[in-house]
């Protein structure tokens, strides 16, 4: 019995070592994400958010303000978007510099206590109080594990299982039939997408139930958001895995377009503040625009329509992966 373990363990070895890309991938990858992390948390995280309005010249007048350590300054041009982030408690407090207000939410203990380092610095500022229901951070959350749940269900739950067909020798036996590729690939994005509505629809309505998260918005407008979504992360799925049939490098693959997305996309965390590099790069990324879409509707209360940047953007996203994908789709293998 050693022995045949013996002897797998060494074929399954060399097989690894023998796939250059895996085994180069498998190296790189976790330096990668170490970079990654180090890039955006290599410096000490603040404690307090505050929102500032004014000019620039409004900035240079009041150096006092803004020698406050350990609190994030995040400028705004329009005063209505920044009174409701302050009313959902996404920032801590409001500064008008050139008109020396700030408004604080009463229900916020961050912002009592950014009120009392601001007074500190400067007493003339006149005060201001907003209400607003807090918006928690499972309310926050929830559309970023929405999201990436649908992005893991659909680039592993399809373009992973094709790879294994083909591998097998699944897609060649198939290739004898009547089927053609379009048929395969419309029965594997139905199937897959059913499969993810029905899970989303249970996590949704399971946290909805037990945590009574928010939804301002239209909860048609919220799951069609997401339904969208996931019919672009399947078309991805099916461009990365439409010639290879090594599972070791299609697992890099899916791996390379998970991971930046999961680390960047809003999942976790806002890049409000951000380096604004790192947010042009997130925008680039589907996540982003499904959970930023999905969140405004559900915390913000906004319409489908005026998510209209992102609905373009997954729908360009959508034609253009699954047209590509198509079009290189291969029934035998990566090499003819």
């Amino acid at each position: 019995m050693f022995k045949r373990y013996f002897a797998v363990f060494t074929a399954r070895n060399r097989e690894f070592f023998r796939d250059r890309s895996s085994f180069i991938w498998n190296i790189f990858f976790p330096f990668l994400l170490l970079f990654l992390f180090a890039f955006i948390f290599g410096n000490s995280q603040d404690m307090f958010k505050v929102g500032v309005l004014g000019d620039e010249d409004a900035y240079l007048s009041k150096p006092q303000i803004f020698e406050l350590r350990h609190i994030q300054f995040i400028p705004y041009e329009d005063q209505d978007s920044a009174v409701k982030k302050l009313q959902q408690h996404q920032i801590d407090m409001l500064l008008q510099l050139d008109k020396r207000v700030y408004w604080v939410n009463r229900s916020s203990p961050k912002g009592y206590m950014t009120e009392q380092l601001l007074m500190s610095k400067d007493s003339e500022y006149q005060r201001r109080e907003v209400d607003g229901r807090a918006v928690r951070y499972i309310d926050f959350v929830l559309p970023g594990i929405l999201g990436m749940n649908i992005m893991f269900s659909c680039l592993f739950g399809v373009g992973y299982i094709i790879v294994r067909y083909r591998k097998n020798g699944v897609l060649k036996r198939l290739k004898a039939t009547p089927l053609n590729a379009v048929e395969f690939l419309s029965a594997h994005i139905s199937s897959r997408l059913i499969i993810v509505v029905c899970v989303m629809f249970i996590l949704f309505f399971g946290a909805h139930w037990i945590f009574d998260t928010l939804m301002f918005g239209s909860y048609l407008s919220f799951f069609a958001v997401l339904i969208l979504g996931a019919m672009t992360m399947i078309s991805m799925s099916l461009l990365i895995a439409c010639r290879t049939r090594s599972e070791e490098l299609t697992g890099g693959l899916l791996n390379v377009a998970s991971w930046p997305m999961m680390a960047l996309s809003g999942v976790w965390f806002s890049l409000e503040g951000a380096p604004e590099a790192l947010q042009t790069f997130a925008y680039m990324l589907p996540l982003t625009h499904i959970v930023e879409a999905s969140r405004a509707i559900s915390i913000e209360g906004a319409t489908f329509f005026s998510q209209a940047d992102h609905l373009i953007f997954l729908t360009v996203m959508l034609v253009l992966f699954s047209g590509i994908g198509a079009w290189l789709f291969s029934w035998d293998s990566d090499h003819r």
